[in-house]
Formats: C-alpha cells, structure tokens, sequence
C-alpha cells in the first residue's frame, strides 16, 4: 500500500497538476459514456476519481469495484469544466485521474445504506454500528463531540482547573438510582459498585485542596427502561472551592459559550435567563421548560371570582385557582375527538377536566352556557385571536400547574414542529427536600450534601421542612436538564441536621458515608460543583433525535448492546471462582 499524501477532504483548485495518493472507502461509482467515475470517501470528506478507459488494464480494475471497497488510488489532480463543478462539496471543483489502483480490501453488500440517510431500524444500525459510524452524519457526530469536549478542556484548563480521575470501582450508595454491581473475586460476598457520579470523591477532593477538579467521566446507573436514557453516560464533572453558586454560574456559562461557539459558530447570551423553580412550576408546569413555545400559564381566578359555575365556584371556595394556557394557531387542529382524548389525559394527570376555548369563527367553549361574560373575559385576558385554543383547569395550585405542564408538553412533542434556537436558562432555589410517599417520609430532592437555605432552615425545620429551600440549581437547555450542581454542606452541624430530617442516624450516616464524613473531621472548605450531560448537549448541537446517535456504542432501550451480544451469560467456572451462584430458574427467564 502507498501511504496517503492527502486526505478525501482536502485537495482544492489550487492544487491542480499535483500527483497525489488517497486512501479510502469506494462510496459511489458512476460510468458517464464509458467513463468511470468513484467518488471515494474518509471521514474528512469525499473526492472524485476518474479512470480512462484507454489505460486499459487500469480501467478493466476499475470495473471490478463495488461499493465499500477500501482503495488506495494514486493520480493526478485536475480542474473540473466548468459545468461539472459540484458546489456542494469542498472538492467539487477538482477531480483526480487515477494512474494506479490497489484493493486494499472488499466489502460485501452492506445490511445497510452508508451513502443514503434510508429508514433503517435503529436495531438493524446498533448491530452494525460500525456501518452505521461510516455516514457523515454520524462521523460528523461524534467530530463535534470530540470539539465540544475539547474546549471544555482548554476552557477549564485557563481557568486552573486540574483534569483528575476517580475511581471506577467503588462503595455502593444508597442515594439515586440503583447501583451496577461488580462482585469481588478476592473477597467474595463482596461488592464494588459503578459510580452513578463522582459526587463524594470530588467532594473528598476538595477537602484535599485541590481547589479546582473537573473531569469529563462515565457515570452508570442501572435504571428501569427508558426511551432515551443510557445504562452509562458521560457527565462534565466540576468543583470549586471558597465559592458560591454566583461563581459556579460564571464558570458554567464561560465554558459552555466558548466551547459552543468555537464548536459550532453559535453564541449564546454572556449571562443566561434564571428562574426559581417556584416561578417555573408557576408559569410552565415544569422545572424544565422550553420556553420557546410560548404557553405560558395565567393564574385568572380573579376573572372567576363571581361565576355561578358550580364546578369552578366550589374549587375556588375550597382554596383552588383557574389557570389556563393559550396555543396560537392550534384551534383548527384540535378536533371534538382530539380534545376528548387531551380530555382523558388530563384525567390521568389527576386533574378533574380539561376546559376548552376556541377562538374560531367566533368563540366555542365547553363551559360557554355556564358563564359566558367569564370566557369572554378569558379570551380578552389572554389576548387570543382567531385560530387560537386555550386550555384551563381547575384545583390546587401547584398540583395544577404540573399537570397542565405535561398537557403543554404533550402539545409540543404531538403538535408542533421542532422550535428553532437555543433556548437556556437556570433554575434556582428548588427545595430541599420532597415528600416519598411510598416510603412515607422526607428524602433530600437532589442528594443529601446539598447545603439548605440556612434561613429557611432555622424558620421551618421543626414547623414544615417541605418549606426549606437549598442551594441547588439547573441548567435547562430546550427543555432538557442539562446540568444539576448545588452548593455543599461543609459544616457538620449542619449535614447531622439534614441527617435527622431524613430520618437516618448517626449509625447508618456513618455506614453509608462513613468515609466521607471522617474527611469532614479536618477542615473541609466551602464548595459547590455541577455536572452537565455531555450526550444530552451534544445531541441539543447536533441537532439529533435521540442521544445514541451522537454517542459511538450505544446500548438500546433496554440496556442491550445487539452488537456484541452484551450483556451476556458467563462460564460456569467465572461464577465458581467469584463464589456466586444463579438463582434456580433465574436464567432461564433472562
């Protein structure tokens, strides 16, 4: 084989008369009276080859050609006429008349389409990722991954940041999701665990003095099946010391605007939009809403106030509010049958009904015979036009607005095109702790180091600790929740007071996070920290439907690598030497 002296991409006009070697993968053949033409493919573009039909020998090669051969052509570079330029390609204005042609090696027809963006299943592309890898598309991917990552990098490194690992076998925790357990071979009856997040080593890292760790690492979680979830993802891990949350967000929003425009071209605001996350739940129903919908919600009980509406009149009495939404433009796709199936779902979000309006050829509401001067209001309240639809309910504040919430959702991913733009702010003073029905009782919301609202903390601990605000935050970005991160607890005065609200006691705080707390003895400083989900904002850039397309080896729905066969039964003898044995019956249902 003759090595490369460039690469598919990279030769221009300027480069006319030149002699030079490509290597590569055949993506197209052509013949155009007698002509063979191959346009021949890497990962840094394509270029087109020209072979004569009067260098026989060489030509007769050609013919034997399919794609995905992988080729190295030797030849020379030449302008294009005029009226076979491609300006649709970087080398369109140059094609290369080969003189010599070697089959490096040949390919098969392919199970699927390379050159062709076709309907394949995602199953049919997971189990020949490899294929699937060689379309631009997806190259294109994971070259964006590879620069995002990249200027996180340099970005943090400017800043002092130190690039530190941290383990990957570790003690299995009880907060968050469930853990992947690895069995000790030299131990046995004993487990490591894979790390959900690096959140306790970092901590421990600030107590090192390392004053500034970031880390760009894989994190498992063995969770339920979920659409678009990930057994293992990759997290941009960071933690300050002797800083706030202020700090925190001036760092995040530097790195993610320069990495992004540098990646991308793209700029995005020097500060970004906050919002507390009693104002989200408020106005959209979510702690993380893609604003770039609009539907925002209005509290209009004042408009109900006097209606004879039973229906409405008595939830007001009992405490209740109305609050409603407007949908530009949607009333025309809203039939009798769509409405009773949004209808229907709002009964499944807990709410008693769906009330309607519909501003078309007039106005048409579901509660227009009971209190007509009160719709009447509504639509002027909402300033809805023709064409418009307004969706309300009726009850507690809160409970309401989470299950308009996903009503608005349920809108945007079934009714609307994908909005254009980025759209990214943060969420602020969530609360400190929520409710575990199951359970009955009080749970830390994010994970319990985050350090509470010491306010809020001293005012509401004994009388309603469901009131106790923390120091923690999101970043949204388009309705996904990129990155979560809070200011931690450093006083241990304060982390045995989270402690007890959560009901744990000395004996299973020490079990559980023993280690941590013993570090805690010796002068832990201040700190705060965020992880982001790189797949996520890859996927966001990118512009992908799904975060396995910009992730190289993804693992299906189900957590399955159709691939390799992962995850896979083991010998016999494995089990023997790790003294582990399967339950009877266990691996015939798996």
């Amino acid at each position: 084989m003759e090595k490369r002296t460039h690469n598919c991409g990279e030769l221009r006009k300027e480069d006319a008369g030149k002699e030079v070697i490509l290597n590569g993968w055949v993506d197209r053949i052509r013949d155009l009276g007698g002509i063979k033409f191959i346009l021949l493919r890497d990962r840094y573009g394509f270029t087109q080859v020209v072979f004569d039909p009067e260098m026989k020998d060489l030509y007769q090669k050609a013919l034997t050609l399919s794609p995905e051969y992988v080729v190295s052509v030797k030849g020379k570079v030449s302008k294009r006429p005029k009226d076979a330029v491609n300006p649709q390609m970087p080398t369109g204005e140059i094609e290369v008349h080969a003189m010599s042609l070697t089959i490096l090696s040949e390919s098969e027809t392919p199970p699927i389409y390379i050159n062709i963006d076709d309907e394949a299943s995602e199953e049919l592309r997971l189990k020949y990722r490899y294929l699937d890898l060689r379309r631009p598309k997806m190259q294109k991917n994971l070259i964006l991954r590879h620069e995002i990552a990249q200027n996180i990098r340099g970005y943090l490194n400017s800043l002092n940041f130190l690039e530190i690992e941290t383990p990957v076998l570790t003690k299995s925790t009880p907060e968050g999701a469930r853990d992947f357990l690895v069995p000790s071979r030299i131990k046995p009856g004993k487990f490591y665990a894979l790390p959900q997040s690096p959140q306790l080593f970092k901590q421990l890292l600030m107590v090192a003095g390392m004053d500034r760790y970031y880390q760009i690492v894989k994190c498992y979680r063995d969770e339920d099946f979920r659409a678009d979830r990930q057994p293992e993802f990759t997290q941009i891990d960071l933690e300050m010391s002797f800083v706030d949350e202020e700090d925190i967000f001036k760092v995040t929003e530097g790195m993610l605007n320069k990495s992004i425009k540098e990646a991308i071209g793209t700029e995005l605001p020097f500060e970004y939009d906050r919002m507390t996350y009693d104002e989200a739940i408020d106005t959209y129903g979510s702690d993380r809403p893609d604003r770039r919908y609009g539907m925002e919600f209005h509290d209009i009980t004042e408009i109900f106030l006097t209606t004879n509406f039973r229906v409405i009149s008595s939830a007001i009495k009992s405490g209740g509010v109305v609050k409603a939404f407007k949908a530009t433009g949607l009333a025309g796709r809203f039939s009798r049958k769509a409405i009773d199936q949004y209808v229907e779902f709002a009964k499944s979000q807990d709410l008693g009904g769906l009330i309607w309006i519909k501003v078309e050829d007039g106005i048409k509401s579901s509660i227009l015979k009971f209190c007509p001067n009160e719709v009447i209001s509504t639509v002027n309240h909402l300033s809805a036009e023709n064409g418009d639809l307004i969706l309300m309910a009726v009850g507690e504040s809160i409970s309401t607005s989470k299950a308009l919430g996903k009503i608005r959702e349920k809108i945007i991913s079934e009714e609307l095109t994908e909005a254009e733009g980025i759209d990214i702010l943060w969420i602020t003073e969530f609360p400190m702790f929520s409710f575990n029905e199951e359970e009955n009782r009080i749970e830390a919301e994010h994970h319990p180091f985050t350090m509470p609202d010491l306010e809020d903390m001293s005012q509401y601990k004994e009388s309603d600790p469901l009131r106790i605000k923390s120091k923690a935050y999101d970043l949204v970005i388009n309705g996904f929740e990129i990155g979560s991160g809070s200011v931690r607890i450093h006083r241990r005065d304060i982390q045995n007071e989270v402690f007890q609200l959560i009901g744990l006691s000395k004996e299973e705080a020490e079990a559980k996070f023993g280690f941590l707390l013993e570090a805690f003895k010796y002068g832990p400083p201040p700190h705060a920290g965020i992880a982001l989900g790189l797949d996520r904002l890859v996927a966001i850039l990118a512009g992908a439907n799904s975060i396995r397309d910009v992730i190289a080896f993804p693992k299906t729905a189900s957590g399955s690598d159709i691939m390799t066969g992962a995850p896979s039964e083991v010998s016999q003898q494995q089990l023997k030497e790790l003294k582990l044995s399967l339950i009877k019956g266990e691996k015939e249902e798996k």
